[in-house]
C-alpha cells in the first residue's frame, strides 16, 4: 500500500529528523555567532522549534565569512606585483606620508583596529546630495586615462544607472582598464543585459556573493561599500548607491539627503587596497592599482574598511572609539539607529562626560521593522541624555560622524548591527578643522531641518505599535 502522505509515523520522523538537524545546528549557532544573546536565541530556537527555524539560520544565522582573503596567496599576488614594479603596498614604502594622530585624539587606536595608516598630504571634498556626487563621479570616469576601480553595494537600470554604464563603457572601449564589483543581493534586480554589455564593451565585471551552495541566498555579508577609484588620481567614497532613488526622484522617499566624499592624495593607495582585498575575493586576482598621485594636499585622512571577515568587531568599535573620543561634541548621522550595547553604552557614557550628543536619523521608514525598532532605541537614547532628531524633508540616508571640532568620517556604515558585523563597509576619517567646520555646517542645516525626539514620541504611540516596536526590538542583531 503506497505511504500516506501525512500520515503520524511519517510526521513523527519528519519530526525527529528535524529536532536531530536542530541540535546540530544549534551546536554551531553556540561556536560560531558572535554575541551571546545572538548564540543563546539561536540555540533555543534551533531546538525548540527547527521547523521554524532552520530556515531562517540557514540564511542569517552564521556572523563569520570564511575563506574571504586567503592571506598568504594574497601576498603572494602582491609581491609579484612589486617584482613588475607595481607597488599596491604603496604607503609602506613611503614612509614620509604615514602620520600618527595626536595624543590627545583619542583616535589613535584606530590605526591598530583597521591595519590601515593614517596618511598626510590630502585633500578632500564635500559632495552633498545627488546630482553633485553623480555630476563629480561621471566627471572623473570621463577623464580616465588608465584605469577605473568601481564598486557598490546597489545600482539600478534607470537613467542614473545607465549613465554610469555608459560612461564606464565608453572608457573600457577607449582602452582604459575598467574593474567593475556589484554585490549580488544589493544588484539583484539589475538586468543581464547591463552587465553583458558592459562586458562587451571590455569591462571586467565580477559579483560580489558568497560560492558556498548553502548561501546562495545569502542575505548577510554583503559588499555595502561604495568607491570608486580613477587612475590613482581621484576617489569617491560616501553613501550613494547609483539610481534616481539617490537624486531624489521617487516617492514618497524624496527629496532624497545623502553626503558622498571627493579624495585626492596618499589615502587613495589604501582605498586601492580595500578594492583589491575585494576584487581578489570575487576573480583570484589583483585589480589594476596605480600609484596614488601626490600633490599639495594638507589634510590627514585614514581609510577604515571593516567586515565580517575582520578578527576583531572593526565596525562597532570604530564607533565607540569615535564616540569616546569625543571631549566637546559628537554628532552622528545615520538612516538606521540600531546600536549595540557597546556602542549605547558609549553614548551614553559621553552624555554624562558633558558631551553634546546628537544623533540624526529619519521621519520617514524605508524598512518598516528596522524602523520600528529604531523608535525604541532612539527612545532609550533619549532617556539616557542623547540629543535624537528625526529629519523631515525626505530620507535621510548619509552616515557622518563628527568629532569636537576637527576629526569628521564619512563613509557606508550604519549605527546598526548589519554594519557593525555582518556587511563590509568603508569610513574614511578626516582629522582637518577646516573640513570638519565644512561638515559642521552641513549637519547644523540638516538638523534645522530636523525635529529633536521626545520623550513623547514613545509614550503617545497606539499600545499596538509599541508593542510592534518591541518585536521589532528582538531582531535587532539582525538588523
Amino acid at each position: 500500500m503506497p505511504v500516506e502522505l501525512f500520515s503520524t509515523p511519517l510526521i513523527a520522523t519528519i519530526l525527529g529528523v528535524l529536532h536531530i538537524v536542530g541540535i546540530f545546528a544549534a551546536v554551531h549557532a553556540v561556536m560560531t555567532v558572535r554575541t551571546s544573546q545572538g548564540a543563546i536565541a539561536w540555540a533555543l530556537s534551533l531546538v525548540m522549534m527547527p521547523w521554524l527555524t532552520l530556515l531562517p539560520y540557514a540564511v542569517l544565522g552564521s556572523a563569520y565569512f570564511t575563506g574571504y582573503t586567503n592571506p598568504q596567496r594574497f601576498r603572494n599576488e602582491v609581491a609579484r606585483l612589486q617584482a613588475r614594479g607595481i607597488d599596491p603596498v604603496w604607503a609602506q614604502r613611503h614612509p614620509e606620508y604615514i602620520a600618527e594622530y595626536p595624543e590627545d585624539s583619542g583616535l589613535q587606536a584606530l590605526t591598530r583596529l583597521t591595519d590601515t595608516p593614517l596618511l598626510r598630504g590630502n585633500h578632500v571634498r564635500l559632495l552633498i546630495n545627488g546630482e553633485v556626487t553623480y555630476e563629480a563621479l561621471l566627471a572623473a570616469i570621463r577623464q580616465a586615462r588608465q584605469a577605473i576601480l568601481v564598486q557598490f553595494f546597489a545600482i539600478a537600470d534607470d537613467a542614473a544607472g545607465r549613465a554610469l554604464h555608459d560612461a564606464l563603457a565608453e572608457r573600457a572601449r577607449a582602452g582604459v582598464t575598467v574593474q567593475f564589483l556589484y554585490d549580488g543581493i544589493g544588484c539583484h534586480a539589475l538586468p543581464e543585459a547591463y552587465i553583458a554589455t558592459l562586458a562587451e564593451a571590455g569591462a571586467q565585471v565580477r559579483k560580489f556573493a558568497t560560492r558556498r551552495l548553502a548561501n546562495r541566498f545569502q542575505i548577510n555579508f554583503r559588499n555595502h561599500r561604495k568607491l570608486l577609484v580613477v587612475d590613482g588620481e581621484v576617489g569617491f567614497v560616501g553613501g550613494h548607491n547609483i539610481g534616481t532613488m539617490y537624486l531624489g526622484e521617487r516617492a514618497p522617499l524624496s527629496p532624497w539627503r545623502d553626503t558622498h566624499i571627493e579624495l585626492r592624495g596618499p589615502v587613495l593607495g589604501t582605498l586601492q587596497l580595500v578594492f583589491a582585498e575585494d576584487w581578489f575575493w570575487a576573480t583570484r586576482q589583483l585589480p589594476h592599482m596605480l600609484a596614488p598621485a601626490t600633490r599639495d594636499g594638507t589634510m590627514l585622512c585614514q581609510a577604515l574598511p571593516s567586515g565580517p571577515a575582520d578578527a576583531r568587531e572593526t565596525g562597532s568599535l570604530f564607533f565607540v572609539t569615535a564616540i569616546n573620543a569625543a571631549r566637546s561634541r559628537v554628532w552622528l548621522a545615520s538612516p538606521y539607529f540600531v546600536p549595540d550595547e557597546a556602542v549605547m553604552s558609549a553614548l551614553e557614557l559621553a552624555v554624562m562626560r558633558g558631551v553634546d550628543v546628537r544623533v540624526l536619523i529619519p521621519t520617514r521608514p524605508d524598512h518598516h521593522v528596522v524602523f520600528h525598532a529604531s523608535t525604541l532605541f532612539a527612545h532609550d537614547a533619549v532617556q539616557a541624555g542623547v540629543r535624537m532628531f528625526r529629519y523631515e524633508p525626505g530620507f535621510m540616508h548619509q552616515k557622518v560622524v563628527l568629532i569636537d571640532d576637527r576629526a569628521a568620517a564619512i563613509g557606508s556604515a550604519n549605527l546598526d548591527n548589519r554594519s557593525f558585523r555582518l556587511n563590509f563597509e568603508l569610513m574614511v576619517m578626516t582629522l582637518d578643522a577646516g573640513f570638519a567646520a565644512e561638515v559642521e555646517t552641513m549637519l547644523v542645516a540638516d538638523f534645522a531641518c530636523a525635529r529633536e525626539v521626545g520623550l513623547d514620541e514613545y509614550r503617545n504611540t497606539p499600545y499596538w505599535r509599541r508593542a510592534l516596536m518591541h518585536i521589532a526590538h528582538l531582531f535587532a542583531p539582525i538588523l
